[in-house]
């Protein structure tokens, strides 16, 4: 074919591949279950999560550290009188929550003695668990700092004195990684990650599957690159909204620009159109292929490092993890866009998605001409020779 042919049917392609999908745009539904799913976090964060207090010193110690519960922005503090119904509540999930007050708590407080503050806390909600832990600790540590600061002034120390005896070491805590307390900013990330690859995935699928099933059985490779082509400005196009547009709209923090997220997209892009490519010769049927599809998105998911540090999985897991694009896609954007890294800095990530893109397509090719030209059902299917007697 020569070369003006060739880019002819290239271009023949790739225009009416992209027509194709505007005209239709499926591809949105990506958008509209991304916003209905963020709904959830429209707040941006909990608050007023309700907590039963059960007093059993009603001393002014008491009254203050429930008063200090009270005053954070996490907890809303309801008080219970009996343990059991605080309970039964707790099982109900009315409350996230129970405090209880000791007897005795404010003389253990002043006589420096051991003191334990039960709380029973919802573990298996584990953000609002995680907060209400926080606050607890935080309201104690103030209650005792109040105490110790009054014990201190009555024994002649000055209010300097006191605070550096108290806060020898004052800690800051300076925000890298989507700053802020939002649970949305930290698994954010990783999810549009996700998300972007599942609908590729299922895209550049479909678009192997239909070049299969021309009259022939076999597009020509100008074709093939150009329908392939197609999804690119599309997925290039929802890059921008996902990773720039729709975090502002959030109020979340990105440190980079639309140039930098599309450079970081698109070889993203290029590999798990060399994954859909594998995934299309591995199975070859498309009810197989989507069946398949729905059942590896939360593993993938969660293989990315985003809910569980790589770091931490098993050896034989983490190398799964390694073999994806969505897990080196998060490390490269997260750390350019929250962590505020340079474009330069990841530029291993990017290399490792190239050479996914490299890998996988080859792979894929390879196993198509060898399905297509009926060796590898000779291999699967070849009889052992027959010893001789």
């Amino acid at each position: 074919m020569k070369r003006r042919d060739a880019f002819s049917v290239y271009w023949h392609t790739f225009t009416h591949s992209l027509y194709g999908m505007l005209d239709k745009p499926m591809w949105m539904m990506l958008l509209i279950s991304l916003c209905l799913m963020s709904t959830v976090y429209a707040h941006r964060t909990v608050w007023d999560l309700p907590v039963a207090v059960i007093d059993q010193d009603h001393s002014t110690a008491s009254r203050l550290l429930t008063r200090d519960l009270d005053a954070t922005s996490k907890i809303k503090t309801v008080s219970y009188d009996s343990i059991p119904e605080a309970q039964r509540d707790l099982g109900l999930r009315k409350l996230f929550a129970v405090v209880i007050m000791p007897v005795d708590l404010e003389k253990k407080i002043l006589a420096g003695e051991d003191l334990v503050i039960p709380v029973y806390g919802d573990a298996t909600n584990r953000l609002a668990n995680g907060q209400i832990q926080q606050d607890v600790v935080a309201a104690y540590q103030s209650l005792l700092s109040q105490y110790n600061t009054q014990l201190l002034l009555q024994n002649g120390f000055s209010s300097r004195q006191a605070n550096v005896l108290l806060t020898p070491i004052v800690g800051q805590t300076l925000d890298l990684f989507n700053p802020g307390i939002s649970f949305a900013a930290i698994i954010f990330p990783g999810l549009l990650v996700m998300l972007l690859q599942h609908s590729l995935l299922i895209a550049s699928v479909r678009v192997n599957i239909t070049l299969k099933n021309t009259p022939d059985g076999k597009a020509s490779l100008p074709a093939f690159f150009g329908a392939l082509s197609a999804l690119v400005p599309i997925w290039l196009f929802l890059s921008i909204v996902l990773f720039v547009l729709w975090p502002w709209v959030l109020g979340y923090r990105q440190t980079a620009s639309i140039p930098e997220i599309l450079l970081l997209t698109f070889p993203f892009v290029l590999a798990v159109m060399g994954l859909g490519k594998f995934v299309t010769e591995c199975l070859r049927s498309v009810e197989m292929i989507y069946l398949t599809l729905s059942f590896v998105t939360m593993p993938v998911f969660y293989l990315s490092g985003t809910i569980w540090p790589r770091q931490a999985q098993p050896g034989w897991v983490y190398g799964v993890s390694s073999m994806l694009p969505s897990t080196w896609a998060t490390k490269a954007i997260a750390g350019v866009n929250q962590m505020g890294l340079k474009f330069s800095e990841v530029g291993s990530d990017i290399a490792v998605l190239l050479l996914l893109c490299v890998f996988y397509t080859g792979l894929g090719i390879a196993l198509g001409m060898l399905r297509d030209s009926g060796r590898l059902r000779t291999l699967l299917h070849r009889k052992k020779p027959l010893k001789n007697d």
